[in-house]
């Protein structure tokens, strides 16, 4: 079991820019801080950072780059753009993950602002984007606001993966991923926290390098927080490029959520927990020489797989869809393989334990 988060230690606020000091109080609750973790995102983060500034709702917002030690040029770039811009500003981070980059620079650079909003370097923003989160916040008084995304493909295999994961077969009804009406959920991509509550349950966990948002979640509705899916504003997300860049991503989600359901001892939802069958189905098949039926489960997820983007290719009338359903195979083989993989090692017989009495919350 991993150890207890440390609740953050954060320093004392900077004082209101004379911008801010001039709002009226009404302005003062739309000030945002808003956070980039980077590593190495030269050919994207100038256009994401002007893409995150075109807001015409924003007051006096200060948009920090938290940079885990850059070696393509990023350092640079956005050192430049912060010469030019006093809205922007680069501060280093030696953790070097995400979750670290948002924690610190919530911690040290936070000043007045009510509103903290994450940034993803690898996704597309509409314009206004903060502002229309801290309306949502306003208008509905979430301690969280989270996010519909749309993956987006380029390539023929990246247009495969994008279609597995904006349906069923790849998202499994994630809620933040089928889009719909807003609403109030459990878990969805991170977008803007009130930085109150972020600080009060103790900000990221900065052990885990993945899934540490479902894992904040989890504690921020404990402690009563809610989290609103707005259906005003939605991103769009590039997938992997390559089927081994797509398992190495999905291992690692598989491995943070067997984090996730050790740290607080919660169960997982049905979507979760029918890919957790298709590694021990991919070890029957490999075991089928010796007693042929151990085949059949693995043959009917691949074909279930295969089908579905067949059907997926036609309604679409893209040939690169065809891929959707392998794409989808290694992103369900993937995560179940990370997930039994970090499970099985550190206790997995404690979680099983647990989860013989009624659990409160599931991991999302």
């Amino acid at each position: 079991m991993s150890a207890p988060v440390e609740p953050l230690s954060f320093a004392p606020r900077e004082r209101a820019t004379s911008a801010a000091l001039e709002a009226s109080a009404a302005d003062l609750r739309k000030r945002a801080l808003i956070v980039i973790p980077t590593l190495n995102e030269a050919a994207v983060i100038a256009k994401v950072l002007a893409r995150v500034l075109d807001d015409d709702g924003l007051v006096d917002p200060l948009v920090v780059v938290a940079d885990g030690g850059s070696r393509d040029g990023t350092r640079a770039i956005v050192g430049e753009i912060a010469r030019r811009d006093p809205r922007v500003r680069l501060v280093h981070n030696p953790s070097r993950l995400q979750s670290a980059g948002l924690n610190l620079a919530a911690a040290t650079v936070g000043g007045d602002r009510p509103w903290l909003v994450r940034v993803d370097a690898h996704a597309d923003y509409p314009k206004n984007y903060a502002s229309s989160l801290i309306a949502e916040a306003l208008r509905t008084g979430a301690s969280s606001v989270v996010v519909s995304m749309l993956t987006v493909g380029v390539t023929p295999f990246q247009r495969g993966a994008a279609a597995a994961q904006n349906t069923l077969l790849g998202a499994g009804g994630s809620p933040h991923r089928v889009g719909g009406a807003g609403r109030w959920v459990d878990h969805g991509h991170h977008a803007l926290f009130s930085l109150a509550a972020f600080e009060a349950a103790g900000g990221y966990d900065e052990t885990f390098s993945h899934n540490e948002d479902a894992e904040f979640d989890l504690r921020l509705t404990r402690q009563g927080g809610r989290i609103w899916l707005t259906d005003k504003v939605r991103i769009g997300y590039h997938p992997r490029g390559t089927p081994a860049a797509l398992w190495k991503q999905y291992f690692s989600y598989g491995k943070g959520r067997a984090r996730t359901a050790l740290k607080h001892y919660v169960p997982l939802k049905l979507r979760q927990v029918l890919p957790l069958a298709v590694a021990p189905a991919a070890l029957g098949a490999l075991l089928s020489p010796l007693f042929w039926p151990l085949a059949v489960p693995a043959l009917a997820w691949a074909a279930g797989a295969v089908a579905f983007g067949a059907a997926l290719a036609l309604l679409q009338g893209d040939a690169a869809v065809l891929l959707a359903g392998p794409a989808a195979m290694i992103m369900h083989l993937a995560w179940s393989a990370g997930f039994w993989t970090h499970l099985l090692a550190h206790g997995g017989q404690r979680w099983m334990g647990k989860l013989r009495a009624p659990a409160r919350h599931a991991v999302s």
